[in-house]
């Protein structure tokens, strides 16, 4: 009776391992279509700029997003290659991902504060309360991974025995560590701990998402006191920080929830998380820049181009390389 019932959950780990060497490449294959549709986007608005910190910024996110997804498709099918695999090599790929899933996130996170940055027309003392909060994420994260690569090493060398594709996924719904002697307690804690940060990455998320909440919120009264209902450049930062943060803090939501292992909810890996916040963040740039593009061809022209609120941005729209911040 034991052996059968080892025998379903041996079965069962082995199906969830099957799911990452699909939805990875999918993943792969998703931010390479973007990347081909916008490509002609970041060429006109982009690639002409001088070296600022928009331009670095918006080319380390779309091209470390790409470099990433590579990564994380080439480690999962070389470890699904049965036999290559070790408990060590297990352990390092699982911290080496995590930290370079977590690269990509602060990229994204040191985006999101520059536009709030400039929403709050260069505030000194906003940049000091989110520059707090992102260096507390990043030693959290930090002091987190290295504990949990001394947990990870025992755990995975009990698993990395059964037949499986690539390494352990190591999933609480499933409660193989229940029939791994000793190890119970150590499983449930090692998702605690990840967990954790997961959730200290919502969280500060969900502060910046209240900032742009607060300034959208603050805009819409002002244009109805004044009867504006043509979109400014200021509007629409407005409006696709909203979007955009809403968008990310969804994503974190969701892959907290994957880690914590929900039922019914398999352990799809890190790629589609990775490729979602590289598709969002380079079309919510390129969005900026084709409206202000859009304005300059405008104003080319002769015609007024009335917006009352550019004069409050930390910048003017004289081109787009001007765009430097955001």
């Amino acid at each position: 009776m034991n052996t059968d019932a080892e025998d379903t959950k041996v079965a069962a780990l082995y199906r969830e391992s099957l799911v990452p060497l699909y939805v990875v490449p999918a993943s792969f294959t998703w931010i390479l279509h973007d990347y081909f549709v916008m490509l002609e986007d970041e060429i006109r608005y982009i690639w002409p700029q001088k070296r600022n910190i928009g331009k670095i910024i918006f080319l380390w996110v779309r091209y470390y997003s790409i470099a990433l997804l590579v990564v994380d498709t080439l480690q999962i099918h070389i470890f699904s290659i049965l036999g290559i695999n070790s408990d060590k090599l297990c352990v390092a790929a699982y911290t080496i991902i995590s930290v370079f899933g977590a690269i990509s996130l602060w990229s994204v996170e040191i985006v999101m504060q520059l536009r709030v940055y400039v929403l709050f027309t260069c505030s000194k003392r906003v940049a000091v309360i989110n520059g707090i909060l992102f260096a507390c994420s990043v030693v959290g994260f930090l002091w987190i991974s290295a504990k949990n690569a001394e947990q990870q090493k025992a755990l995975i060398a009990d698993a990395i025995h059964l037949p499986l594709l690539g390494c352990p996924i190591v999933h609480p719904k499933i409660e193989w560590a229940q029939w791994v002697p000793g190890e119970s307690c150590l499983c449930f804690n090692w998702f605690q701990d990840i967990n954790s940060v997961a959730f200290k990455a919502a969280i500060y998320e969900s502060v910046l998402f209240g900032f742009a909440i607060y300034k959208s919120f603050e805009s819409m009264m002002d244009r109805m006191r004044r009867g504006h209902s043509r979109d400014t450049l200021r509007s629409i930062l407005l409006r696709d920080n909203t979007l955009y943060f809403l968008g990310i803090s969804c994503l974190l939501v969701f892959n907290n929830l994957m880690i914590v292992g929900v039922d019914k909810l398999p352990r799809f890996s890190y790629g589609p998380f990775h490729a979602a916040l590289g598709v969002l963040t380079t079309r919510m740039l390129l969005n900026l820049h084709n409206a202000a593009s859009s304005r300059v061809e405008v104003s080319s022209t002769g015609r007024d181009v009335p917006d009352h609120q550019q004069g409050s941005l930390p910048w003017q729209v004289a081109s787009v390389p001007s765009l430097s911040l955001v």
